[in-house]
């Protein structure tokens, strides 16, 4: 592992550290943390511990956290639109993700900035559901037909939809995987499992061990490595604050085997241990067996620590490079099967290089 986010990471668990760093280490932590999407959550930290030093660190980090604040705030605002579009249908919406972490008061929200707005709803439901959004002014941001059938026939969510006026971004999922992945989640649990949020007519927040569980799949399954330090500190967090005592935490490996998913959920939470090293991941292996792939585990986290990292080159090391494209590949094949897999990705391949050819006009 890197030594600047060793030093990034030691700090975010041990903020009294913040009084012995020089200027120059400042700055390097600030252009790191900024780079990882973890500024905000850094400085969130620092305030919780009244730890955040003076002068020019102060500014990049409240910033950070004001920004973040402002965020939230607006996803508030987003899922109470999406619960006045859909609360008619008088069917179960979880959120997922950061609107979950936000909406739930998870501590793995602060000073955490915000994207897209992810939910779930049964599987049955979903033509309804995206009319329902049209009809309140989203639609769909995938119109190529390709990308409708990749969507609609082999992957967990229908096309991403956006608001027409205000821009913001939905993903609407009917499961936590693509139908053609490895692993084969229960979706119904995590209905059945979710509370009720105060205060809205059909949202829902998921159980802490069906949040920490998506954000383990999430984590394996994507193949990029793009904000991968963030979502691993929001599963610290989610550990840190939920899973405090022994049945929480056998709770939460039962929920992984119901799921179908030791074998992410360990690998993810070896990553997790890592970084931020929580003490309430040891047993959660244990009860996983997560001895039954030791030996590949530990070249997939070595893999890791070499592609986690911004790059201090314009141009990444071929080690670094390799480490990317090996998680890439890997992430994708765990999504779907080989033959597969290669059509897509010669398919796609193509389509971009269809859309950069120039337009060719009559005089040409």
């Amino acid at each position: 592992m890197r030594a600047d986010i060793v030093k990034l990471t030691h700090l975010m668990t041990a903020p009294s550290l913040s009084a012995d760093l020089s200027s120059s280490e400042w700055r390097e932590l600030i252009a790191l943390a900024r780079e990882e999407n973890l500024l905000g959550k850094l400085g969130a930290i620092l305030t919780s511990h009244d730890q955040i030093p003076k002068g020019s660190p102060a500014r990049h980090l409240v910033g950070a956290l004001m920004l973040s604040r402002r965020q939230r705030q607006s996803v508030t605002w987003e899922a109470h639109k999406i619960d006045q579009a859909l609360s008619e249908l008088d069917v179960p919406v979880v959120l997922l993700k950061g609107a979950a972490y936000a909406l739930g008061n998870f501590a793995s929200a602060d000073g955490r900035l915000f994207g897209d707005v992810d939910i779930l709803v049964p599987r049955e439901h979903i033509a309804r559901v995206e009319m329902q959004l049209r009809v309140h002014g989203w639609n769909s941001l995938k119109l190529d037909a390709y990308d409708q059938r990749y969507y609609r026939q082999w992957m967990h969510e229908i096309p991403p939809m956006m608001h027409v006026h205000r821009g913001t971004v939905i993903d609407v999922h009917h499961t936590i995987l693509p139908l053609t992945a490895r692993y084969r989640p229960d979706p119904a649990r995590i209905f059945s499992e979710a509370s009720r949020l105060n205060g809205f007519r059909c949202l829902r927040i998921p159980s802490p061990e069906d949040l920490v569980i998506h954000s383990c799949c999430h984590l394996v399954h994507e193949g990029e490595v793009d904000n991968i330090l963030r979502d691993i500190h929001d599963i610290a967090r989610l550990l840190e604050t939920c899973f405090s005592s022994h049945d929480a935490r056998m709770k939460l490996a039962q929920a992984a085997i119901h799921h179908d998913l030791q074998e992410p959920t360990s690998l993810a939470l070896l990553l997790v241990q890592q970084y931020f090293n929580r003490p309430e991941i040891a047993p959660i292996l244990d009860a996983l067996e997560a001895h039954n792939w030791q030996s590949s585990h530990a070249r997939l986290v070595n893999r890791y620590l070499r592609a986690i990292g911004p790059d201090l080159d314009s141009t990444p090391s071929w080690g670094k490079a390799l480490a990317r494209q090996l998680i890439y590949i890997r992430g994708h094949s765990l999504r779907m099967p080989l033959a597969m897999l290669l059509r897509h990705l010669v398919r796609k391949a193509w389509m971009q290089w269809r859309d950069k050819e120039p337009i060719r006009t009559a005089e040409n």
